[in-house]
């Protein structure tokens, strides 16, 4: 028969009250009886009250309406409860003021969030490494622990090893969970606390918050002189026979002997003058201070059922996000890597906390993808939460990108994956990357996992196309992962192995849909469009998410990176060097060096020119320099300058070394390209050159400015130019300082000429330009010719 009775159902047949009778009848203790013989009365009881209307017989299964097994489940998943109240939040060091003001507040926020809703609130503190003042945690550590946050669940994680004051924070907590390497303790730096420090940390434990926690625990990590014992004591006896472990210190193990407690064993977990460190896997075994072991934010989702997309810092703390959108589509090559990379510091730096990458590619260059992932994984320490909206597809360097994020949310039918790099062999053909590359890829994707609490296995599958993944179950908690072979066989038996993962077979690298990431937990459930999108991220409907657009700077720079506008300023350069020799004005240098100036500015903001190709462009000048109007004849500053120059422009025009899985072989197709633009911009100068070289003399705006020699390019019935006779050939000379100089005159250099100089003609100090190799200071020399202002002398031996 059944009993159904405010919200639960107690089925007893006739034959069961028997046995339960009998049962009572047969108790082991006075006290069961009693409390059984109540239980029965209570059940009798309902049965008088509520009469036969209220007895039924449960149907066979078979007797049971198909329908309704499936309406039930339909209405149950409907009416399924909001999800559990939940923040998560970065402690950083020192611990003050704006840190107190930040946590309680949230706190608070949280906790008439879940009085509200009438669940549980869980607020995780990552606990961060570092010092800070007593008296500023001691202030943050009695709020943990007061009754204002009744309906919260306060979880402090230790990720990394905290030592000093912020471990008072941890112990206020209610339930502390650590990375098994991770270790917690030795509050005073190896020394004991003050008597009113050491009594307020007490204070806390006593109050038994954490169940895992002891009073010998916390002196042992407060002072080195105190030991600290585990001991069993058996309670009991024959069949009533149990141990029980405590932690205790020597004085309480001696209290307890007096006390005539039957002790049967006695283990020293922390001997006297040892420091009071326990890493996470040495508490776990010995079941003191810590419930659960997690080495990331994924599985500590797993383990409260948290969703994971609320284990993140939460910059606006519960305010209205100031959410900023970046399109990432097209080819990811530098080009889009260095304006990206503008876009987020700009967002970033107008206040932006919340970016969404809106990503629809399928791919590029493997550094681009890379760097951009790197990037927008350290935006977290900016306080920055970083989102990523597969639409369509994110694949190959695009996929690595959105694994850079906090959050990755996808439509159902989007997919994301197959980020395997592959290189063009002489003979052609396409293959993987050699094993040392996939390696590093391999380790860029672990890291960006571990960052953002996502299986390792399954992001280091979408390279690695042999790398077979399983799905594993915790031995001890039930809480279901995804796993390497090799990661499985370290756990030492702490994980179970399952069935492996489809997409993860041999020779295939792992693609999956926005329905199946989620399943392998490297994605947030799917959403229907971006107003869903908006919705779960708790950004207003009002508010438009328009794409952060390109400024001038970067259209320029898309503009001058194009191949057709690089062919003009090559051409465009070159010439106007040309015109410099041929005019010596200076004015053309100038626009060349404009030129020139654009293209590697142009790269520089393009993400594929750094410093060192200017330098090496520069250092190649400055030997082509050297070669026409220092060294004379055509030799090795000449030959090294040009090769300077062409190596300069051809590394500033790409990235070597940088994979591309769309287009594999494209390190020799863009160099290619570049060397054949600057052989098309030379053969266009050239001609050029014969072209200005006979027309420019007759032009009306250039015979001012062309040297010509005297009486050449003379249009008939035009006067014939007249010369000062004192500048013939043969009786050129100039006044310097009312000193006549003339071809032959000798004096005595007064500075070495290298080759220009200072020489004393008749007293007067002339400056000077060497006519071959350096001379020393003191030596005899001649003019040897006067050219306009320039006077060129020789050693006289």
């Amino acid at each position: 028969m059944g009993i159904e009775r405010s919200g639960f159902i107690v089925s007893v047949t006739s034959g069961e009250s028997q046995a339960l009778l009998s049962h009572i009848e047969n108790g082991e203790s006075h006290t069961m009886k009693h409390v059984n013989q109540m239980l029965l009365a209570f059940i009798l009881g309902l049965l008088v009250l509520n009469g036969s209307s209220t007895l039924r017989a449960d149907p066979a299964p078979s007797e049971k309406p198909q329908k309704q097994s499936a309406e039930p489940e339909k209405k149950a998943d409907a009416d399924a409860p909001p999800s559990r109240p939940a923040l998560f939040m970065t402690i950083e060091s020192p611990v003050g003021e704006v840190t107190y003001g930040r946590v309680t507040n949230a706190a608070l926020s949280l906790q008439n969030e879940a009085a509200k809703s009438g669940q549980k609130g869980y607020l995780v503190l990552q606990i961060s490494p570092g010092s800070s003042p007593f008296h500023q945690v001691q202030g943050l550590a009695k709020f943990l622990a007061s009754a204002q946050l009744s309906d919260l669940k306060t979880i402090a994680w230790i990720p990394e090893t905290v030592i000093g004051n912020n471990v008072v924070l941890a112990l206020a907590c209610d339930e502390i969970v650590m990375h098994p390497d991770a270790e917690l303790g030795d509050i005073g730096y190896g020394k004991a606390l003050d008597r009113d420090e050491r009594e307020f940390v007490l204070s806390i434990v006593e109050k038994r918050h954490n169940a895992k926690l002891s009073r010998a625990l916390a002196l042992g990590m407060m002072d080195p002189q105190q030991a600290v014992l585990k001991v069993k004591i058996q309670q009991g006896e024959g069949e009533n026979r149990q141990i029980i472990s405590r932690i205790v210190t020597p004085d309480e193990l001696k209290r307890l002997q007096d006390n005539m407690a039957v002790i049967t064993d006695v283990e020293t977990i922390k001997e006297v003058g040892s420091l009071g460190v326990f890493s996470g896997s040495k508490a776990r075994a010995l079941d003191v201070l810590v419930q659960q072991l997690a080495p990331t934010r994924g599985e500590l989702a797993e383990i409260y059922g948290i969703p994971r997309e609320k284990l993140r810092d939460d910059p606006t703390l519960g305010e209205a996000p100031k959410v900023m959108l970046i399109k990432v589509d097209g080819m990811i090559e530098p080009l889009l890597e260095a304006f990206l990379e503008r876009q987020i510091n700009r967002a970033v730096n107008s206040g932006a906390n919340m970016l969404i990458f809106e990503i629809d590619s399928g791919g590029g260059y493997l550094m681009s993808g890379t760097n951009l992932a790197n990037m927008i994984a350290d935006l977290d320490s900016r306080q920055v939460r970083t989102v990523a909206y597969i639409p369509d597809h994110a694949m190959s360097s695009a996929a690595i990108i959105a694994l850079g994020c906090d959050e990755i949310f996808m439509r159902p039918g989007a997919q994301t994956g197959d980020a395997g790099p592959i290189e063009m062999k002489e003979d052609g053909q396409f293959e993987h990357v050699p094993e040392k590359i996939l390696s590093s890829l391999r380790v860029t994707l672990k890291d960006l996992a571990e960052k953002k609490g996502r299986p390792a296995a399954v992001c280091e599958a979408m390279s690695d196309k042999d790398l077979i993944v399983y799905e594993v179950t915790n031995s001890k908690t039930g809480q279901l992962w995804y796993m390497s072979e090799d990661e499985i066989h370290q756990s030492n038996g702490e994980w179970i192995q399952g069935p492996a993962v489809p997409e993860s077979r041999k020779a295939n690298l792992l693609t999956v849909n926005g329905v199946r990431a989620h399943e392998l937990k490297i994605a947030e459930p799917p959403v229907r469009d971006m107003d869903e999108l908006k919705q779960r991220l708790g950004i207003p409907a009002d508010v438009k998410l328009k794409a952060v657009g390109r400024t001038w700077v970067d259209t320029l720079v898309y503009i001058l990176n194009s191949q057709i506008i690089t062919f003009l300023l090559f051409i465009l350069g070159a010439i106007f060097v040309y015109l410099e020799l041929y005019t010596l004005t200076g004015l053309f240098g100038i626009m060349s060096a404009v030129c020139f100036g654009l293209f590697f500015w142009s790269r520089f903001l393009g993400g594929t020119a750094g410093y060192l190709e200017v330098m090496i462009f520069s250092i190649g000048l400055i030997c082509i320099l050297l070669e026409i109007f220092v060294i004379p004849g055509f030799g090795i500053f000449g030959i090294s300058g040009g090769l300077l120059v062409v190596t300069s422009i051809i590394l500033a025009s790409q990235t070597f070394g940088d994979f591309n899985t769309l287009r594999p072989g494209s390190d020799f197709a863009t160099m290619s390209s570049t060397v054949g633009t600057m052989s098309a911009s030379l053969v266009t100068v050239i001609i050029l050159a014969i072209v200005l070289n006979r027309f420019l003399p007759e032009s009306k705006l250039m015979s001012s400015i062309v040297l010509s020699p005297p009486g050449e390019h003379q249009k008939p019935g035009t006067h014939e130019i007249q010369l000062d006779p004192d500048l013939l050939p043969g009786k050129a000379g100039l006044k310097v300082k009312g000193l006549h100089l003339e071809v032959g005159m000798q004096g005595v250099t007064r500075s070495v000429l290298r080759p220009a100089g200072r020489v004393e003609i008749d007293g007067v100090w002339v400056d000077v330009i060497s006519e071959g190799p350096f001379i020393p200071s003191g030596a005899s020399v001649e003019i040897a010719n006067i050219q306009g202002n320039e006077v060129v002398v020789r050693e006289v031996t």
